[in-house]
């Protein structure tokens, strides 16, 4: 079991509820098993980190990175919690909101290759 801090739960809830456009679209093509069988929790607490999407079975995360993800403080943060993700041998898979609104297709595509392996 991973480990996670548990002051977070309420975040990763109220994250659930009020997720964004993109997650939801995300969201609505790999929630119940739609994608090689596997399951996706959503804003799930993994250490003291809330990632998008996870799969427990084939340790991958799955994140959807707004404008915000691409000022300079934020992507210190997220190489930090990709580090971290990584040092719990777990795959971090990101992709642009603009992927999803594009290029669905091609998000999901890569989302069953890594599955694949």
């Amino acid at each position: 079991m991973l480990e996670y801090n548990r002051n977070l739960k309420n975040i990763s809830r109220n994250l659930r509820n009020n997720m964004t456009p993109e997650e939801i679209i995300l969201w609505s093509r790999i929630k119940s098993k739609k994608v090689k069988n596997a399951f996706f929790s959503r804003q799930k607490v993994i250490g003291n980190y809330i990632v998008d999407f996870y799969c427990y079975e084939f340790k991958l995360v799955i994140e959807l990175d707004g404008g915000h993800h691409f000022e300079h403080n934020k992507e210190k943060q997220d190489i930090k919690r990709d580090s971290f993700l990584k040092e719990k041998q777990i795959k971090v898979l990101r992709f642009s909101n603009l992927d999803i609104r594009k290029n669905l297709n091609g998000v999901l595509e890569k989302i069953y290759n890594e599955l694949k392996h």
